[in-house]
């Protein structure tokens, strides 16, 4: 069992994607993560993409609320901003994802909570960071992947700006904001103090593309970003990137132009040297590329894996869902879901000696753990029936 955060509580009062996962991530190390959400449930129980449900289960819903202990709280009910009191002072991370300056307006932001545990780590993840020109700004993953540049960067100058095809921030965002909060706990750990950390999916995004504008920002700089022909970015030489063969497509990686153009027996006079893979990339790409057409996605792979040119077949879902090195590495789990209905869920996708942290809870039903966790707070039945009755904690669905 993988439990390098046993003891660690974490309160979250987060929704939609960026908090949840990073969270969750949390959550899979063994930290007692207490999600708290509204009596009508968070945005996550509402929506998930493909209008997909198992069970009324969305998507989004699936994708970041493992292992955590559900508690539903009306926090415009004094009663419950007593509960979330109680909480902070028994916890040693808060983590929220509301826009700047919500849960100050509630008395649970960051000086308030200091008050209430002076040790406390406050962990905020926002659109664009706490403060600034677009602070009040709705921060979703399209709107910054346009706002960032990623969507040029990812198009292609026959087609224009193109998103990636998944909440690429929201995800980096996560990872972030996982990894600084860790750093606040290892600081924590070595000087007692607690402290603030700030995600913002603008960052993350910028951040995302650190290979791409460390290019851009040194030295002299191109009058276009987006990708030409096949190759998959503006700063790569050929023959990167993905080629359409006669039944599929095959991404070509780094390795020797000359090596490349034995395999395919491309004629002399329409080679160029190694050293100019970059300058003459327009000029050998088609080439490449009509080569390619004529061949099996099949016959590619033989011929360039017998020279030793890096290369992948391009595979659709139905192709990743049953690779051999997915299967191995278990990066899907299917687990009983809450509802008694089977999930399968991406796997945390880290090994600690070995092990992949396990599923303990599957995301649960909203306030699944409510009595159980006001009972850890002091609450007996008659207090916890009060609370109930005032509307300030919502029953277990």
């Amino acid at each position: 069992m993988v439990d390098l955060l046993r003891g660690i509580r974490v309160l979250s009062f987060n929704h939609f994607l960026m908090g949840p996962v990073g969270v969750q991530f949390l959550a899979d190390l063994g930290a007692d993560v207490i999600a708290i959400e509204p009596p009508e449930g968070a945005f996550q129980r509402k929506w998930g993409g493909a209008d997909k449900r198992v069970d009324g289960q969305t998507m989004l819903l699936l994708t970041g609320n493992r292992n955590k202990r559900s508690l539903t709280l009306d926090l415009k009910k004094p009663e419950a901003l007593a509960v979330a009191r109680k909480l902070i002072a028994k916890s040693d991370v808060i983590t929220e994802n509301f826009r700047p300056g919500v849960l100050d307006k509630l008395g649970l932001g960051y000086e308030a909570a200091k008050k209430i545990k002076p040790d406390i780590i406050y962990a905020a993840a926002s659109g664009y960071g706490p403060d600034g020109p677009y602070v009040n700004r709705p921060g979703q993953d399209l709107l910054v992947q346009a706002l960032s540049g990623l969507a040029t960067i990812t198009g292609s100058r026959e087609h224009g700006p193109r998103a990636v095809g998944v909440s690429a921030v929201d995800h980096h965002g996560a990872a972030l904001f996982a990894a600084g909060i860790l750093a606040a706990l290892v600081k924590k750990g070595r000087t007692g103090q607690g402290g603030r950390v700030d995600v913002s999916l603008l960052s993350a995004a910028i951040d995302l593309q650190m290979e791409s504008f460390t290019c851009y920002l040194n030295g002299d700089r191109p009058e276009d970003v987006r990708q030409p022909g096949q190759i998959s970015g503006w700063y790569y030489g050929a023959p990167y990137g993905i080629y359409a063969t006669k039944d599929g497509h095959i991404a070509i990686s780094l390795g020797s132009l000359e090596t490349l153009f034995d395999a395919l027996g491309i004629p002399a006079e329409q080679r160029i040297p190694d050293q100019d893979a970059f300058s003459r990339r327009d000029e050998v790409t088609p080439v490449i590329a009509a080569n390619l057409a004529r061949r099996s996605t099949a016959e590619c792979l033989e011929l360039f894996g017998a020279r030793g040119i890096w290369h992948a077949a391009v595979n659709d879902y139905a192709d990743v869902a049953v690779d051999p090195q997915v299967a191995h590495n278990k990066n899907f789990q299917t687990v009983e879901g809450a509802t008694g209905s089977p999930i399968t869920l991406v796997s945390h996708p880290i090994r600690y000696d070995g092990e992949v942290p396990e599923i303990r809870l599957p995301p649960q039903k909203l306030g699944a753990q409510s009595e159980e966790i006001l009972s850890e707070l002091g609450y007996d039945a008659t207090q916890l029936a009060d609370l109930y009755a005032k509307g300030a904690v919502g029953r277990p669905a």
